[in-house]
């Protein structure tokens, strides 16, 4: 099924997509797609990225149709519903699923010469640039769109969104750096070469303060910004009182065409 005939089938109501005799084979051809990356659950758009709602709303009707199973696997028994296995590469692939107990779910492409260090974890519909670096205990989440050379560092989290269908994903775009526990979630975009240091926690609620431009930002990073940790002090007596302070990430430079990453970083923290 060509990505049209995909969208046809699966862009209807549920009860006809899930009653209807080729939903298995409709679903075999949607993973295969997500794994090519012909298929994607959001794309960028002149006037920005828009998620795809019937490619979300078709992994949906996988895991509605499938049953709870066990798994193999290594150790113990592992459960979960039929649709959605772990992925299994080839060397033609030239992903490196480094040994030690990383797990790739089917539906999420890889692109050549992604780097997966154990153990992490990428879950379906997550599109994933050629040349990327997924460290440690990293996490990329159902649907979440990562592009080329990007560095996850270790620990970074990287959430998933699945519901509603029209939301979209959190989005790092193409050379991006992100550090050590680092948490982006609820539809966050992080722009092309963009920096955010370790420990930033960055939300779409999160007021992202650019000391550069001298304003405040929600939702997404600049592209080329350099994001670290910082603190305001709370509002309210009782806060003044005991000198408390609540978390507040700023951008401290933006990053020029001879800056690397590391490079704009150190120069941030200094």
């Amino acid at each position: 099924m060509t990505p049209d005939d995909l969208r046809v089938f699966f862009d209807r109501p549920a009860d006809a997509v899930l009653t209807d005799p080729q939903a298995g084979a409709a679903h075999e051809a949607l993973l295969l797609a997500l794994e090519a990356g012909t298929v994607r659950a959001a794309e960028p758009h002149p006037d920005g990225w828009r998620a795809n709602a019937w490619v979300k709303q078709a992994i949906l009707y996988g895991f509605r149709r499938t049953a709870l199973a066990e798994q193999p696997g290594p150790g113990f028994p592992m459960f979960d519903k039929t649709a959605y296995p772990p992925r299994h590469f080839g060397l033609d692939d030239q992903v490196r699923l480094v040994p030690g107990g990383s797990a790739v779910r089917r539906g999420a492409h890889l692109g050549k010469g992604v780097v997966v260090m154990p153990p992490a974890y990428v879950n379906v519909g997550a599109w994933v640039g050629p040349g990327t670096m997924i460290d440690s205990h990293a996490l990329v989440g159902s649907c979440a769109q990562i592009g080329a050379r990007v560095h996850l560092s270790a620990g970074a989290q990287v959430g998933g969104v699945l519901e509603p269908a029209g939301a979209v994903p959190v989005v790092v775009e193409d050379e991006a750096f992100v550090g050590g526990l680092v948490g982006l979630f609820e539809g966050v975009r992080v722009g092309a070469r963009a920096v955010i240091a370790a420990g930033v926690t960055l939300t779409a609620s999160t007021v992202l303060y650019d000391l550069v431009h001298g304003c405040e930002r929600r939702r997404e990073v600049p592209e080329g910004a350099v994001v670290v940790p910082g603190s305001r002090p709370a509002s309210g007596d009782f806060a003044r009182e005991r000198g408390l302070h609540l978390s507040a990430p700023m951008i401290v430079k933006y990053r020029d065409a001879k800056t690397d990453a590391a490079t704009a970083l150190e120069q941030a923290l200094r």
